[in-house]
């Protein structure tokens, strides 16, 4: 678990995880402005759904229990690590499937915008 939290630090997961509402909120903005109303509310849906539930629910409580587990000693005795590993792992598991879900969800939202929008025509003079 120490590897993968280490493995996260890095310049693609930045991006990946802390524009994605980023990118959702300009193109609910720029749906907006172009008349596409509908498509503009799914893509700020995602954009909500990704803050409270990705971002949010990770901050609160996968990065605080990822920060106790790096400062915890592995015990030399592999029941005593067990019991460490047991406390921590359901827990974790269960918000990582929460966060896991939701950004399924926002995905899902997304696509909704997507299918919804309509290429509007050039204009001719």
């Amino acid at each position: 678990m120490k590897a993968m939290n280490a493995s996260v630090r890095n310049a693609v997961f930045f991006p990946a995880f802390f524009l994605t509402p980023v990118v959702l909120v300009l193109t609910a903005a720029a749906m907006r402005f172009a008349g596409q109303s509908l498509a503009a509310f799914w893509y700020l849906a995602a954009a909500a759904v990704y803050i409270v539930f990705g971002l949010f629910l990770t901050m609160a409580v996968n990065v605080p229990m990822n920060e106790v587990l790096a400062v915890t000693p592995v015990p030399a005795d592999i029941e005593a690590a067990r019991e460490v590993w047991e406390r921590y792992s359901g827990r974790w598991q269960f918000w990582n499937q929460v966060r896991m879900i939701a950004s399924g969800i926002a995905l899902i939202f997304a696509a909704f915008g997507l299918t919804i929008s309509r290429p509007t025509a050039p204009e001719t003079v």
